[in-house]
């Protein structure tokens, strides 16, 4: 089967290559063909090394497909069965689990991370993040196998398994925006376009988008952004919609430091800054305590928006169906797995804001 291959940290282009095999399938485990996965940011954060992932590694972590062989012990998904790939799957029953964390669980992705779900030429390559959906199909624990409807399109239930719920936890779970209430949101891309549209589910009143690209900047209105600015004008319109107090909430979705500190001088007194894109382990964030002390902000992350998704997904699949939650529009380009680096490049581009690779 096919896969894309990345050898080393730093590599720019992705070898999608022929003749890899999964991992043998085990008792607890399902085998799933891949039919659609998003290109997200994180993935070119692992290709450089920003995120840490045994190497070599078979790249993507944003999938969707179809159940095509169970395990002897499985019983929470069949042959036939549409899910969604999890890579941070919840095991039930640790202490995160069970005290309402579910987001912070390492039980399942620990070991999956740690051991390889793929060869080729006799030789172990790994997931990314334990999964690895940019290939034809892929071995993984039952929890990982989230099923869904099967009239649910495979590209928009491949934005569900990382960048929508992530960007639309963070808003309704982390930050629970209040309606009415002020937002900015940081960074456009997939996540930034649901943390968008989780702030018009929410209510809020006010949707600053910060971006530096302009085809962005056009496209997030149909969101639920109520203004769009470049990055150097973000304090001239948080002046202009908030009477020069500050946004309720900041939602910085790019993972930089600079990034998290203009969230914070965009933020009101009393106000909360969410932390929701993945930064490098060096990229470091100063803040003085008297401000901390006398702003009386909080800081909020937000790892994978704070969901659990046993429930987020349906409640997401939900929000779909009624409309307020536009998938489809999020993608902007579709392409074959043999022409992934083009949606590279599109992410480094900025311009894009969720690719869909179609296998």
């Amino acid at each position: 089967m096919r896969a894309a291959l990345v050898r080393v940290a730093g590599q720019e282009r992705v070898e999608v290559l022929n003749g890899f095999g999964t991992r043998p399938l085990g008792p607890g485990d399902v085998r799933v063909r891949v039919r659609a996965s998003g290109v997200c940011h994180s993935d070119l954060s692992a290709m450089t090394g920003v995120l840490p992932n045994r190497k070599p590694f078979v790249l993507g972590h944003e999938g969707a497909g179809d159940v095509v062989e169970v395990g002897a012990e499985v019983v929470s998904v069949r042959e036939g069965d549409h899910v969604i790939v999890c890579w941070v799957p919840p095991c039930g029953h640790c202490d995160f689990c069970l005290r309402g964390e579910a987001n912070l669980c390492t039980e399942v992705f620990v070991p999956t991370a740690q051991n390889p779900n793929f060869v080729i030429d006799g030789e172990p390559v790994y997931g990314m993040c334990g999964t690895g959906t940019l290939a034809d199909e892929v071995v993984l624990p039952w929890q990982c196998a989230i099923p869904v409807p099967a009239d649910v399109p495979y590209e928009a239930a491949a934005l569900i398994g990382c960048g929508v719920t992530t960007g639309v936890g963070a808003v309704l779970n982390t930050a629970g925006v209040l309606p009415g209430s002020t937002v900015a949101v940081i960074g456009c891309g997939g996540v930034g376009v649901a943390a968008i549209q989780g702030a018009r589910i929410a209510g809020a009143a006010e949707i600053l988008a910060i971006d530096p690209s302009q085809d962005k900047r056009d496209l997030v209105p149909r969101f639920g952004a109520t203004h769009a600015v470049a990055p150097d004008e973000a304090k001239a319109a948080m002046k202009e919609l908030t009477g020069r107090t500050g946004f309720d909430y900041v939602f910085e979705c790019v993972g930089r430091s600079a990034l998290v500190r203009q969230a914070y001088d965009l933020t009101r007194r009393g106000g909360s800054v969410i932390v929701v894109g993945a930064g490098s382990r060096d990229d470091t964030v100063s803040f003085g305590m008297n401000e901390l002390f006398y702003d009386n902000k909080r800081i909020l992350p937000s790892m994978y928006g704070g969901a659990d998704v046993r429930l987020e997904y349906q409640r997401l699949i939900r929000l779909w169906r009624a409309g307020r939650l536009d998938l489809e529009s999020m993608i902007t380009a579709r392409l074959p797995l043999e022409r992934l680096d083009e949606a590279l490049e599109l992410l480094r581009a900025g311009t894009a804001i969720r690719t869909v690779i179609e296998l």
